[in-house]
Formats: structure tokens, C-alpha cells, sequence
């Protein structure tokens, strides 16, 4: 296939715009044919910065278009399950960014529909595009390390989100927003699915999350099915920038991905050594999300299966609502989940 794949974009937040912005001006086997967004201002100022494309406020009518044969669902996840099936059923390749949604029950509600329809579905967890991350896997099934049987991963944001966002019942709270990425890659890392978790928790930095019933820190213990282990730590108060690391050990050595410093540059001085931080998202993981992006084109063009599919969407969220449950409870929760609860 040579022709540019026609593609719709719903949802122009900011990792709508993000994703937009790499299919327009990065892509180029893409061409964004139409965008939806619930604001208009926001539709339409994005469609009038590229020739040719349709803006609405409603998300049907890019689905509506004849024109459009992929889309790109970044709205919000309390609107994927409407979204992805009402894309599926018009027959349309589906990326859908995390979480794909907020229950099991309406992920597999999804997934049923696409699988009715068999059209291809790519879910979006762009750490496995990261170059560290995936040099770590090919070192990891190169046998370099041995058999994996630790696995360790930190994620920390460096301020409080906004509490609209951070209420459960639009983001899924602070394990399932943040730590769900961690949980893709336990499994993908490890080679294996969770058997249990334990989470502890709290709001120990930014009082406001009580307001919206969420939490800023939170440390996830797990077991895996063939007795490996695994600690997820997820916390909204690294005021000192970015830190997203994570570390594998196996029986003969280990893996380390992720940095401190930004810029190549250490600052000498009488009081010391210095150098900066990483400062947000897309200083780190900008090239993974257009790698993702490239790749979801790519496979749809060539009518390959994805690489993150919507199984892999719904094993990592069931991880993160057990995760939750466990909090909430005090308790160890083992897997797999009622999907009906």
C-alpha cells in the first residue's frame, strides 16, 4: 500500500494535540483527513491550521466520513467504550490511548465488538517504543540477565494533576492513570501475568486529592504466576522533575532503564557536582509516542496484527483495579478479577 492512510483524530487535549501534530507533520504515510473535539474552539483551531481537514464536535462524524480508515481515540476514558465500539462498528482501525477504559466490563464490551467486526485494534502504551525500554527487552530474551525474577519500576510526576482530572470517576485515580503503565510492563517484561497484589497508600503531599477521593503515593507489592516479584511505586510529589525508572533483575545479571540528566552537561563547582532533570512527559517519551504512532500506521497500511493488543490492555488494567481494590480494602487481591464487579 503507497498511498497515505487517511486518518481522524478524537480528541485534541493536550495528547490529542500530540498525537494530531505527529500524524501531520511527522508521518508521513498518514494524512489527517478529520478531528473531533467536544470544544469547538479547540476543533476548529487545530483544523484551520492544516489544509483540507474536517472539524466537528461531534466524534460521529469522523466515523461518519467514508474518507477516514483509522482513528485515533485520545478523548477521554470515560468515553471509550462508546467511542471504540461505535468505531468499530463503522469499521474503522482503532488506537486507543490508555487506559482503553475504566472497568473491566466495558473493556471486554469493546473488545467483543471488535473482535465481531475483526477490525484492528492498538492499544496505547508507548514506554514499550522507548529505545531503553525496548533494548532492555531484547536483552531480557537474549538470556544476557539470566531468568528474570525481580522486577522493580518507579513512576513519579513532578506536580499535583488538576482535580478534575484526578477524580476516579474521570482518570481511574492515581494507580490506574500512572501505574498501569508500570503494570504493561511487568508483564511485557517478565514474561508473565500477576497472580496478587498489596498496595499501600496515602495523601501525604498535596492535601487537595481528598477533595476528589484520590491519592498521591502509592507502593504496589506483586506476585507473578511463576513466583517471580515485582514493586510498582507511583507518587505525584517529584518536585524535582520526571523520574520514570525501572529494573530488572535475573539470576546472572540485571537491567536499568531511565536517566536523571537531561542535558550532557555536569556543572563543577567548589559546592559540588550538578546537572538537570528530565522536566516532564515528552522531554522523555516524545520520540516513544511518535514511534507508537508510526508503528500503529505502519501496521494498519501493511494489514498486520498490533504489537500492544487489546488483551495487553485489558491484563494491565485488571492489574491496576486490583491494585486499587487492594488499597481500598487493606487487603491482598488475587487475580484474575470478577469483570462483572
Amino acid at each position: 500500500m503507497n498511498a497515505k492512510l487517511p486518518v481522524g483524530v478524537i480528541g485534541l487535549g493536550r495528547m490529542g494535540q500530540v498525537y494530531a501534530r505527529h500524524l501531520a507533520g511527522r508521518i508521513p504515510q498518514a494524512k489527517i483527513v478529520a478531528v473531533a473535539d467536544a470544544l469547538e474552539e479547540r476543533a476548529r483551531a487545530f483544523a484551520a491550521e492544516l489544509e483540507g481537514v474536517a472539524w466537528s464536535t461531534d466524534y460521529r462524524d469522523v466515523l461518519a466520513n467514508p474518507g477516514v480508515k483509522a482513528v485515533f481515540v485520545i478523548s477521554p476514558t470515560s468515553t471509550h467504550r462508546e467511542v471504540v465500539i461505535a468505531a468499530a462498528e463503522a469499521g474503522k482501525a482503532i488506537f486507543c490511548e490508555k487506559p482503553v477504559a475504566l472497568t473491566l466490563a466495558d473493556t471486554d464490551a469493546m473488545l467483543a465488538v471488535i473482535a465481531q467486526k475483526g477490525v484492528l485494534f492498538q492499544a496505547g502504551f508507548m514506554r514499550r517504543f522507548d529505545a531503553g525500554y525496548m533494548a532492555a527487552k531484547k536483552q531480557i530474551e537474549a538470556g544476557i540477565i539470566g531468568q528474570p525474577v525481580t522486577f522493580k519500576s518507579v513512576g513519579r510526576d513532578p506536580f499535583c494533576p488538576d482535580l478534575e482530572y484526578a477524580r476516579p470517576s474521570v482518570s481511574g485515580g492515581l494507580i490506574l492513570d500512572m501505574a498501569i503503565h508500570d503494570f504493561d510492563l511487568g508483564r511485557w517484561l517478565m514474561g508473565d501475568e500477576v497472580k496478587r497484589v498489596y498496595t499501600e497508600g496515602g495523601t501525604l503531599a498535596f492535601p487537595q486529592l481528598n477533595t476528589v477521593g484520590d491519592i498521591d503515593n502509592a507502593v504496589v507489592n506483586m506476585l507473578f504466576k511463576n513466583g517471580t516479584l515485582g514493586n510498582v511505586e507511583v507518587s505525584r510529589n517529584a518536585l524535582y522533575g520526571y523520574d520514570i525508572r525501572t529494573e530488572i533483575l535475573g539470576t546472572t545479571g540485571g537491567v536499568q532503564i531511565g536517566y536523571y540528566r537531561q542535558t550532557p552537561l555536569l556543572v563543577l563547582t567548589r559546592q559540588g557536582i550538578s546537572h538537570d532533570m528530565v522536566p516532564y512527559l515528552m522531554e522523555r517519551f516524545g520520540e516513544a509516542y511518535l514511534a507508537q504512532a508510526q508503528d500503529f500506521v505502519e501496521r494498519v497500511r501493511a494489514e498486520q496484527p498490533p504489537v500492544v493488543t487489546g488483551q495487553d490492555a485489558r491484563a494491565a488494567l485488571e492489574i491496576a483495579l486490583a491494585a486499587t481494590q487492594s488499597y481500598h480494602q487493606t487487603r491482598p487481591i488475587e487475580l484474575p478479577l470478577d469483570a462483572e464487579k
